[in-house]
């Protein structure tokens, strides 16, 4: 087909493409590579299978918070494929004449055409997306609108030009029609315009050319633009994190100079590759409390800084200079890393696998730890936890003054019992837990469940301390509580806090590999501990009519999920089906509901500062339940209780009841069998 001067073109065209795409993205290989080790290795097999079927069938992007973008990406994707494979005959066929990845089979006509069949479906996706961020313009879409219109440009005109091709293609040589109906049609169309057969081959010879250098451009823009997450996302969805979502790595205190994140160099290499494989969609910042309420932290944001910061002193970064700046407040403001709940729905919704809240909760590590910077009100909280166990500050004394009247042993007495009840800080200390306290003995009394508490040797589990960056407090706490939980050879524990149980059940055990002082065969019981969130037994008692309820409720009932029972740990069929059992109406769904919840705003260890900037975040959540006129919310943790009681206060909705599910099942309870 090429002259041999027009194939010496072609090599050089191939080999100046080569290196135009593959020297950025080894210097963002080796940027990468500076991150801290980790191993992102196990389970190998299962992460390719995981990856590529999350890839391939765009598991990761058709996801029901944007389906329609989904399903336009993935015409987008598809045709990409597509035409990167038609790109591959293209250039072969320059060397080859009349070549054909498919030869003259069943599957080359097939083939023909899907490449027309996306060719319309990639336009219409690229019109829709120029619609969207061009005229519509959301909030998520704001960043590199000149990056993104260069993309679109080449989108069009790689598949226009390849119509244009294929049109004189077959204008020329009809046999290669096949079922392109798009080249047929236009080729039909160029045959009756009369134009002469060598003008026909002028054009095809033009428009393979013009083909190929549209293509060969876009191949080698791409490691500079966003459109990099092509082939940096699905290692980041490969080597994403096997542990739960919510789950943080604990600093070792005992051998680390630096604690936390102050520098680029402190994360991880895949904190780093999450960087480069962010999409830029702005489905975390569409679904983060911090921002839908106006206050300083986009978790898009945070993302796209670090990768911008990266490219601009990645050669320092390369070559290990001294004189890095710090992440706060050259890249991160303070005030961002503090607005954070922790809640994940960042997480939850990326399409890549970008973890946000570990780099966060590094930063503030550091900002706790190595500056001893941190919001005023958190004085008084730490202070609070060290000296009393308690986020309150009420003297450890008290701790089971709420069991007055009621039927429950301490394990200091009764250290067989079969289950361990944690109460935790808000159960124990706080009016509002405290009657979730008595209602979920209640049901244990009724379910004749084996049970018994610590009493003044339970201590804070230490999640809002670790989230708040203060891990030094987080291992001090945890030791002591695992140290009691192998004193009394606790086998299970009954969690009725979703942060005690997150902390419990995803934590706890990759702590104990720390602890020295624990022989091989204590860390193994240790771990074994079953841990229970009060939804699942009350689930559980249930469904084996251990628990007989009375007449059911009468009033409508909608229910607010806990991030960290919910999101975090999938628990969110359970609960329904109590309040399902309880209730003598259907429940009524919040518009963000399941794992779409929205936070309460107490996450994150934010239960003990304050708001200062924008919307409350427990306003925009009660505003929504207002919406639904139902008469109690329902919610499944003794902090979301609190947001949501407050918040229905500062509206004047004080009618709407709040209560926890333990509290509608007791109140239901048979009495006879009580």
């Amino acid at each position: 087909m090429l002259s041999n001067p027009e194939k010496v073109l072609l090599v050089f065209f191939i080999i100046s493409t080569f290196f135009a795409f593959t020297l950025p993205v080894i210097y963002r290989i080796r940027i990468i590579c500076k991150g801290r080790p980790e191993n992102r290795f196990n389970h190998i097999i299962k992460r390719i299978w995981v990856a590529f079927t999350k890839v391939f069938f765009q598991r990761c992007t058709l996801k029901n918070e944007r389906k329609w973008t989904g399903l336009i990406h993935a015409f987008i994707f598809y045709g990409a494929l597509t035409f990167d494979t038609a790109t591959i005959n293209h250039t072969l066929e320059g060397f080859i004449p009349d070549f054909h990845l498919f030869g003259h089979t069943k599957f080359a006509s097939f083939f023909s055409l899907m490449i027309n069949i996306f060719a319309i479906l990639v336009l219409t996706g690229v019109i829709f997306f120029v619609t969207k961020r061009f005229i519509l313009r959301p909030k998520a879409y704001a960043t590199t609108p000149v990056d993104s219109g260069i993309i679109y440009i080449l989108l069009i005109s790689a598949t226009l030009s390849y119509l244009y091709f294929e049109s004189f293609s077959i204008a020329l040589h009809p046999e290669t029609e096949r079922l392109a109906f798009l080249g047929g049609y236009f080729a039909q169309l160029i045959r009756n315009t009369g134009l002469s057969p060598s003008i026909i081959a002028t054009h095809f010879k033009i428009s393979w050319w013009t083909h190929l250098i549209v293509v060969y451009t876009f191949i080698s823009y791409v490691p500079h633009s966003k459109y990099f997450h092509m082939f940096a996302a699905p290692f980041n969805v490969l080597f994403r994190s096997d542990d739960a979502m919510c789950s943080l790595k604990h600093l070792d205190i005992e051998n680390s100079e630096v604690f936390g994140t102050e520098r680029t160099t402190d994360y991880t290499w895949k904190d780093l590759l999450d960087a480069f494989a962010c999409v830029e969609c702005g489905r975390c910042q569409d679904v983060c409390p911090a921002f839908s309420t106006e206050k300083p932290l986009s978790p898009k944001m945070i993302i796209f800084n670090l990768r911008e910061y990266l490219k601009k002193e990645g050669k320092k970064i390369i070559s290990n200079e001294k004189d890095i700046s710090t992440l706060i407040p050259d890249v991160i403001s303070e005030d961002e890393i503090w607005n954070c709940t922790t809640c994940g729905s960042c997480m939850h919704v990326c399409p890549v696998e970008v973890e946000h809240i570990p780099k966060i909760v590094g930063l503030r590590q550091s900002q706790v730890l190595m500056q001893g910077k941190f919001p005023s009100e958190l004085n008084s909280f730490f202070r609070n936890i060290e000296t009393n166990s308690n986020p309150w500050g009420i003297g450890f004394a008290n701790r089971a003054n709420w069991t007055e009247g009621l039927n429950v042993k301490l394990m200091s007495d009764y250290s067989d019992a079969e289950y361990l009840f944690w109460v935790g800080c808000a159960g124990s200390f706080d009016d509002n837990g405290k009657k979730i306290s008595q209602s979920v003995v209640k049901i244990l009394n009724y379910a004749a469940i084996d049970f018994a508490i610590l009493g003044t040797e339970e201590k804070c589990c230490g999640d809002s301390a670790k989230r708040l960056g203060n891990e030094y407090l987080f291992q001090m706490l945890a030791g002591e509580n695992i140290e009691t939980f192998k004193k009394y050879n606790v086998k299970k524990i009954i969690v009725a806090c979703p942060h005690g149980y997150n902390t419990f059940k995803n934590e706890y055990p990759k702590l104990i590999d720390l602890l020295p002082n624990l022989s091989p065969e204590e860390k193994e019981n240790l771990k074994k501990i079953e841990i229970i969130h009060h939804v699942l037994l009350i689930n559980d008692l249930i469904k084996s009519g251990r628990l007989a309820l009375k007449s059911k409720c009468d009033k409508t009932i909608t229910y607010h999920d806990s991030c960290y029972l919910g999101r975090h740990n999938s628990i969110i069929q359970e609960p329904r089906y109590i309040l399902e059992a309880s209730s003598k109406n259907k429940l009524i769904e919040l518009d963000n509901n399941k794992e779409h919840s929205f936070c309460c705003g107490a996450g994150g260890g934010l239960m003990w500062t304050e708001e200062s900037t924008g919307t409350r975040i427990n306003h925009m959540r009660t505003e929504e339940i207002i919406e639904k006129n139902s008469d109690i919310v329902v919610t499944s943790c003794p902090f979301c209780k609190t947001m949501l009681s407050d918040g229905l206060k500062d509206k004047g909705k004080e009618s709407i009841q709040v209560l926890d599910i333990a509290q509608i099942v007791s109140e239901n309870l048979e009495e006879s069998n009580q």
